[in-house]
């Protein structure tokens, strides 16, 4: 499992337990696009580790783009811009979202209003966590890995002032 570093309190998934999920996110994920060509976006930079595990574990034909946005204000109703933009047009496309951590609905929501403007055929969202405890507006996820407490986590993608996002399981820092 690797070091475990003194703040991480808990192992909430192991190495291997991710990698199971992963594999059967990429199955259903291979078996719901049979037949079409998918775009993966990958919101930068948490998603970036769940993105690439992911991408080789779907059989299909697949693009991947990257997008980058940051939030500001008190807390997560904040404004939303986005800081690196896709470079391709999604227009006409199946598009799959990646996300690390879905919390509030806030940021996702803004996303998909932006992405559902540029017309693709298809918009869905995969995310690797789900902490519906804190969820303020319903979004619809058509794909989760695990759904976890309220706790704040690092790891697989997930950091804590930018630490920690190399660690290969998904770990609870401490308060």
């Amino acid at each position: 499992m690797g070091l475990v570093p003194d703040d991480v309190v808990e192992v909430l998934f192991t190495e291997g337990q991710i990698r199971t999920r992963v594999q059967d996110l990429g199955r259903q994920i291979s078996s719901d696009y049979a037949g079409r060509q998918l775009v993966l976006i990958s919101i930068l930079r948490g998603s970036v580790f769940f993105a690439t595990d992911l991408a080789r574990q779907i059989d299909l034909p697949l693009s991947m783009d990257f997008l980058s946005i940051s939030s500001y204000g008190e807390n997560s109703e904040g404004v939303v811009r986005i800081t690196k933009d896709l470079e391709e047009n999604i227009a006409g496309k199946d598009v799959l979202v990646l996300e690390d951590i879905i919390d509030t609905g806030f940021t996702l929501k803004y996303l998909l209003r932006t992405l559902g403007g540029r017309n693709p055929k298809s918009l869905e969202v995969c995310t690797l966590l789900d902490r519906r405890a804190r969820r303020i507006i319903e979004v619809d996820l058509k794909y989760v890995g695990f759904e976890i407490p309220d706790k704040f986590v690092v790891g697989y993608g997930l950091d804590f002032r930018q630490r920690y996002r190399n660690l290969p399981y998904i770990g609870v820092v401490k308060p």
